[in-house]
């Protein structure tokens, strides 16, 4: 069994429970997996913040004045991938991550109560690593096996003009070209 009560079970997937998320609606499943980038510090790879930010283990005397201004700041993600391609889940997807903010699909406003939200880690200015891609791609086959999803768009699709990941540097048609399930359909520049 690859999911369990919307955790997936994948050997190299490391759960980091973190508790900024709403209960989902049992009724409606996720139909949209959006996918974002981020670093932390800004530009910087590796240094664990990312998943510091979504345990609210950020301190208001951080060494880095960015970083400062995130301790009152509850957010998370379903899905997280380091450079290294790594996978980490903070949030079941059962359950409604805190990852889209304002937001909009096909009329529908509050994505995060119909979304799957993964992480990335880098930036709007630079490529992502193979590893990653190939991360994404497992993990997208493993979402669209368990659940009905209808799209995968970037933030900058469902946040026009308020968000711009996951940037020009994203690779869409790699997401077209692998042998993804049919009712997998793709939003790309």
């Amino acid at each position: 069994m690859a999911w369990e009560k919307g955790w997936l079970q994948e050997i190299g997937c490391q759960w980091l429970p973190s508790p900024n998320f709403d209960v989902r609606n049992r009724a409606e499943l996720p139909y949209l997996v959006v996918i974002h980038n981020i670093s932390l510090p800004p530009f910087e790879f590796g240094s664990g913040a990312v998943q510091r930010l979504f345990a609210n283990r950020i301190t208001a005397d951080e060494p880095d004045v960015f970083m400062r201004a995130l301790s009152d700041l509850h957010v998370s993600s379903h899905f997280f991938i380091e450079r290294t391609g790594a996978v980490y889940q903070f949030v079941s997807c059962e359950n409604a991550a805190y990852h889209a903010g304002v937001s909009r699909f096909r009329g529908r406003t509050g994505c995060n109560a119909f979304s799957i939200g993964i992480e990335l880690e880098g930036c709007d200015f630079e490529p992502f690593e193979e590893a990653q891609y190939q991360a994404l791609l497992n993990l997208l086959k493993q979402i669209c096996s368990e659940y009905p999803i209808e799209a995968v768009a970037g933030h900058q699709h469902i946040a026009p003009g308020r968000k711009s990941d996951p940037g020009h540097f994203f690779n869409w048609h790699r997401l077209v070209q692998a042998n993804m399930p049919v009712n997998c359909l793709y939003q790309y520049d």
